[in-house]
């Protein structure tokens, strides 16, 4: 039997149908941090309790201070290994973002600095170009690169959860905000993970990974001590 449809029956069945697409291609790239049950939940970063997050503090304890922020205005430290340094702007420094699944970082580069290969477990990234010439690159799980080089006012997306890395292709320093749907992304870089590691990984297992021999992996590990990578040594700068 022949289906027959009216117009206004088509009419509703092509809504549903197309407001079903949109949120089944749309709900998952926007899902990061649980949404907010409240208007605002400024971060008590002196609690002793953490549950996926902060508690809120009391909003009778609450400010306007709390929801601005100017922890992104001065220049972070380059001088380092990688030439790269971040102004941080997570939830640990900026409690108003608490429940808000947004973090905005400053990113400096010297020239010729980069951002190591890194993964950001539990966000996407977009990096919004302030000043300079930055290649972003990132790997898909097919072994797949993408990368190009970003001027001034262009806007990057790396995938949640995947390789990336920058590099300042400029002659002089660029600065970047990189903006992320989690209150705290995290950030593991790949060659700390593996040469810097508390306790270290065997020298024979990372020798076979990277399919070279165990002297050379231990010259790797030489190379890197507590203070000489932007995971730490910039976060004291802050």
């Amino acid at each position: 039997m022949e289906a027959k449809f009216g117009t206004k029956t088509t009419s509703s069945f092509f809504l549903v149908l197309c407001l079903t697409v949109i949120l089944f291609f749309t709900l998952p790239c926007f899902s990061a941090d649980p949404d907010p049950l409240q208007d605002i939940c400024v971060a008590d970063l002196n609690s002793r309790i953490k549950i996926n997050g902060y508690p809120c503090k009391p909003e009778s304890e609450v400010t306007s201070d709390d929801f601005f922020f100017s922890g992104l205005v001065n220049e972070s430290n380059t001088d380092n290994p990688e030439g790269f340094g971040r102004r941080p702007g997570d939830v640990k420094y900026f409690p108003g973002l608490n429940t808000q699944g947004l973090t905005v970082n400053r990113i400096d580069l010297a020239p010729g600095g980069i951002i190591p290969l890194h993964v950001h477990p539990r966000a996407s990234e977009s990096n919004f170009v302030i000043k300079g010439l930055v290649v972003f690159g990132f790997i898909t799980t097919n072994d797949v690169l993408y990368a190009k080089v970003m001027k001034p006012r262009e806007l990057s997306i790396i995938p949640r959860g995947l390789v990336h890395f920058a590099v300042n292709v400029g002659k002089g320093k660029a600065d970047l905000l990189a903006v992320f749907n989690s209150q705290l992304p995290g950030f593991g870089d790949i060659a700390l993970n593996s040469f810097n590691s508390t306790p270290t990984i065997p020298d024979y297992i990372l020798a076979k990974n990277f399919r070279v021999d165990e002297k050379i992996i231990a010259i790797i590990k030489s190379k890197f001590s507590p203070n000489s990578s932007l995971a730490t040594g910039t976060l004291k700068d802050i």
